[in-house]
């Protein structure tokens, strides 16, 4: 994690001022709110994708407003492949523990929705399976990651005065917006679960996802990735 403000402790540009942190993350977060909410009576399936994808558009023009682009949150190409394939397996280890603890939690609150149908469709659909697929390697883990752990943990950070308290709040931030975001077809029980699973992506992503957010994005895509094939095989996942 980030080591104190001012110099290195910040991978935004140096022009970067707390308010300008702050409002570029409101701007991000009320796309991904107000594009959904927008969608969501015409479609549960495609509104979620359309607000990620809004807010990339609208992220990106932010950042080079100021003189960074995603490369700068950890977007780059993996400089060693055996490196990035551990990191991505100790991240899914991470995932897995985070996640069924929460488990644990929200089985004594809620119950467990599973994902309300949404997904019912894909059940020995070839093209809505191929089709999904699409939206999970877009939309549900390069998207996800770039715009939960790598903008709005730095931006929250930032403006938050950086530094390694800072970047814990901004992770308990990120987490919850994340579990949140999950909660309209998964209810409070997969909410918690998601955060749990939001926690676990960004801890890793203060560790190293700041330099290469690669593996991360590769876990979330393959966990998405089985849990869409067991669907499709008509698999309980």
């Amino acid at each position: 994690m980030s080591q104190g403000h001012g110099g290195a402790s910040s991978i935004l540009p140096a022009n970067y001022t707390r308010l300008t942190a702050l409002r570029d993350l409101i701007m991000v977060a009320s796309v991904l709110v107000i594009v959904k909410q927008s969608l969501l009576p015409i479609s549960q399936l495609y509104a979620g994708p359309a607000s990620t994808l809004s807010a990339m558009v609208v992220g990106t023009i932010l950042l080079r407003r100021r003189g960074s682009g995603w490369s700068d949150l950890g977007l780059r190409w993996p400089e060693s492949w055996p490196k990035t394939l551990g990191l991505t397996l100790l991240t899914m280890a991470f995932f897995l523990v985070c996640t069924q603890l929460m488990v644990v939690v929200a089985d004594f609150f809620f119950e467990d929705i599973g994902t309300s149908d949404r997904f019912s469709h894909i059940e020995g659909n070839l093209p809505a399976y191929l089709l999904i697929m699409v939206l999970v390697w877009t939309h549900g883990s390069f998207f996800e990651e770039l715009l939960f752990r790598a903008f709005i943990i730095n931006h929250a950070s930032e403006a938050l005065g950086g530094g390694l308290r800072s970047d814990i709040v901004a992770l308990i931030i990120s987490s919850a917006c994340f579990g949140y975001r999950h909660a309209y077809y998964q209810g409070w029980h997969g909410a918690l679960v998601t955060g749990a699973a939001g926690f676990a992506f960004g801890v890793f992503y203060l560790w190293f996802g700041r330099r290469n957010i690669m593996p991360l994005i590769f876990a979330h895509g393959a966990f998405n990735t089985l849990g869409q094939t067991f669907r499709y095989l008509g698999i309980e996942d």
